[in-house]
């Protein structure tokens, strides 16, 4: 008889962050109101969690930036601004304010934030941080005036 040990680890999910009831609301808030397929905002809603916790906790949110596709789930988190603030506050002891910088937005900055993310233990949705072919010649992968 072989014994062998498991030594896999659960990989931490953003949602997880906050109740599956506000999960649920942000992820509905962001489909309608950046026009998602409700499934897709869960996606975003998620990535974006687990990017926020990192920028919080790190604290160096002035060289980090979500991507374009991400970016949106931080809107919707926002705008919901009792629940955001209340969260921010027990997550990090300060407010997460959204300064947005869209020329730091390039592939290089989107491989970066997501091996920080994994490094957190965070699961990552590859296919929203413009890592890879869907970013836009040379070097954004966001939406901003860089492009």
């Amino acid at each position: 008889m072989t014994i062998t040990a498991d030594n896999s680890v659960a990989l931490r999910r953003g949602r997880d962050l906050v109740s599956p009831e506000l999960f649920e609301k942000l992820s509905v808030f962001c489909a309608d109101e950046y026009g998602h397929e409700l499934s897709m905002a869960r996606r975003v809603m998620n990535e974006a969690l687990a990017f926020l916790w990192v920028v919080g906790t790190t604290g160096k949110g002035e060289v980090m930036a979500p991507s374009a596709v991400v970016d949106p789930g931080w809107h919707a988190f926002m705008l919901h601004t009792q629940e955001y603030a209340d969260w921010c506050a027990a997550q990090f002891g300060y407010f997460l304010h959204h300064a947005p910088n869209s020329k730091i937005r390039t592939r290089g900055l989107m491989v970066s934030m997501v091996e920080e993310i994994r490094a957190a233990g965070f699961d990552v949705d590859i296919t929203l941080w413009g890592t890879t072919a869907d970013c836009n010649s040379p070097a954004c992968c966001g939406d901003g005036p860089c492009c």
